[in-house]
């Protein structure tokens, strides 16, 4: 039986590839939090104080979160986090940006941290293996391994490693059905994943382990991680990559690039598609264009609208 290995605490050191001021800090842990409901209020007090924005998700199973400001008040956040002691070993990644990257603050009590849907799963009993950044390449490139992207198809679309499998998820409680539909324990002795900061990677493990599969592996750290430690002139990584804040993507040096999200179907549209004929700000993308009636084009207008006005209220 695999179980969680033990991480040494983050030394909050944000990467030092730009002098943007905005630091943008990823972070989730597995941990039984029975007081959840409780520490709502609290969670989001401390956060507001110190003039922090973003998401955190808080569930019996843990908490997940991406939140953005200023360095100093987020590290001083992750401390107090860290304050308790079922937290003490909480890691983070870093990004950076030239503006904030979400609107408000929220902290939301969920059933699940990240919703897999599989009641039997718990990654504090048995998770796979952990690979570091730095030995992800090797592992990924041997002949007997087979990659799996674990996350929804509007991420994989700006990119993935290569050689990756797409499940082409509309969402991750869809994985169980992909694995049982199209892998097999006997057939695919190695398997291994990967997702953005390494959340996803850890329930899909776990539910793996419980099916039988034997050598299962996931990125530790995600991609994030990964793009954070490997040098590009080494790196597997083709593309951009998805983040969920208001930059939608950032390339391999963790910088924002320009995509924006399509309202009409909530794929990212690149810079390039955004010239398109076809893309329309708050309507379609030319991914969608042709596929949506002038009704629903109309009534995303009329949500679009209806953010920007609330936006500037």
């Amino acid at each position: 039986m695999c179980t969680p290995q033990s991480t040494s605490q983050s030394t909050l050191q944000a990467p030092s590839h730009t002098p943007a001021e905005i630091v943008i800090a990823t972070f989730y842990k597995f941990v039984v939090l029975s007081d959840y409901e409780a520490l709502q209020p609290i969670y989001l007090a401390a956060a507001e104080e110190r003039g922090l924005r973003g998401s955190l998700l808080l569930a019996k199973e843990g908490l997940n979160a991406t939140i953005s400001g200023l360095e100093g008040p987020l590290q001083s956040f992750l401390a107090f986090l860290r304050e308790d002691p079922r937290l003490a070993d909480l890691e983070a990644k870093f990004s950076r940006a030239d503006h904030q990257a979400f609107k408000k603050m929220k902290v939301r009590l969920k059933q699940e941290i990240v919703a897999l849907g599989q009641d039997s799963v718990d990654p504090l009993k048995k998770v796979g293996t952990y690979v570091e950044p730095a030995d992800w390449n090797a592992l990924v490139s041997q002949d007997d391994v087979i990659l799996i992207d674990t996350r929804n198809v509007y991420e994989t679309v700006i990119g993935t490693f290569k050689g990756a499998v797409d499940p082409y998820l509309d969402r991750f409680r869809d994985f169980p059905e992909y694995v049982q539909d199209h892998l097999d324990r006997h057939k695919h002795k190695k398997v291994a994943m990967f997702c953005t900061g390494g959340i996803r990677c850890e329930k899909a493990s776990s539910w793996m382990l419980e099916q039988g599969f034997e050598n299962v592996y996931h990125l530790k750290g995600g991609i994030l991680k990964y793009l954070e430690e490997i040098p590009a002139e080494e790196s597997l990584w083709q593309g951009d990559c998805f983040v969920f804040d208001e930059r939608v993507a950032v390339d391999h040096a963790l910088q924002p690039v320009n995509y924006v999200t399509c309202w009409g179907c909530g794929l990212p549209v690149s810079e390039a598609d955004q010239e398109d004929p076809r893309f329309e700000e708050g309507a379609s993308c030319p991914a969608c264009h042709d596929l949506l009636t002038d009704e629903e084009k109309a009534h995303t207008r009329q949500m679009y609208l209806r953010r920007k006005i609330l936006q500037k209220a």
